[in-house]
């Protein structure tokens, strides 16, 4: 596993397809108070890959809202949008190394298939595993697809990926202390992961290693809902030859009904905590940063 032993790097890394909440605002406040302790650098990303989704406006509002909660970072901001040609290098150099494929089926064919198959395993989101349809296509098969007009996926392979690396993997886990442990990693949770999407230039998993690598992020800290997608970047990091860096994967805010804060669940967003009376000192006291 290699690790940078430069100035370390943090960022915070939101997607502008909803208004920040407080959880949210605990992850920004939470790395930029690790890169003050350890004398480093703190970095806003926004990860607007998804042109659906994502608007202009709300990367306005995350900009606001984190100056309003007191959060600045280093400029000029990455934005996923400028960067396709990173993400499209790594999935030449992916598919050139032998380890990614064209997968031409939906996602319904895929439940479909999956729901054929009793207990049929399901990855760390809860989708069912890929079942290999498109990994034996035949060259000529591709082309006749793609000459019919068929835009496909394109997938990791991921024992032909498991046995370029021939070894175990695993990462540097720090948790919410100091005291670091190893992790082994397993990417075979995700199986055969899609790193290429239709709508996109490039996946979440594909695009996050890749903006960490080029912009020297030596700290990622994020929420535990991303700890086993780690396994699956440090197989990515490995395959494309990217530094690894160290993570911390901190508890999530809840809600009162025990379920994690999200946008797509409505929680109250930090506009409506401002438009609420609230301020900014309130907020951070309540989250533990007074």
């Amino acid at each position: 596993m290699t690790e940078s032993a430069s100035q370390p790097v943090f960022r915070f890394a939101p997607s502008p397809n909803g208004y920040l909440h407080i959880g949210h605002a605990w992850s920004a406040l939470y790395n930029q108070r690790l890169a003050r302790e350890s004398g480093g650098r703190f970095l806003l990303r926004i990860e607007d890959i998804d042109a659906g989704r994502c608007r202009r406006e709300y990367d306005d509002a995350i900009r606001e809202d984190l100056a309003w909660l007191g959060v600045t970072w280093e400029e000029p901001v990455r934005r996923q949008s400028e960067h396709f040609d990173d993400y499209a290098r790594a999935l030449r150099t992916l598919r050139d190394r032998g380890v990614a494929y064209p997968c031409f089926c939906s996602r319904a064919e895929v439940a479909r298939a999956a729901a054929a198959v009793p207990d049929a395993p399901r990855d760390p989101d809860g989708a069912p595993l890929y079942p290999g349809t498109c990994r034996g296509l035949d060259r000529s098969e591709i082309e006749r697809r793609l000459a019919s007009g068929r835009e496909p996926a394109l997938r990791l392979d991921l024992a032909a990926a498991l046995a370029l690396i021939g070894r175990g993997l695993s990462w540097r886990e720090f948790g919410e202390d100091a005291a670091g442990r190893v992790v082994a990693a397993e990417p075979g949770l995700w199986g055969d992961a899609v790193i290429g999407r239709r709508d996109t230039p490039a996946s979440y998993h594909i695009a996050v290693v890749v903006d960490d690598a080029l912009q020297g992020v030596t700290d990622v800290a994020r929420g535990r809902d991303l700890f086993h997608a780690t396994g699956l970047h440090r197989l990515l990091q490995e395959l494309l030859g990217l530094p690894a860096p160290r993570y911390r994967h901190h508890a999530l805010l809840l809600d009162e009904a025990g379920a994690k804060l999200s946008k797509s669940a409505r929680s109250k967003s930090l506009r409506a905590l401002r438009a609420e009376g609230a301020g900014a000192a309130e907020v951070r006291a309540r989250l533990g940063f007074s």
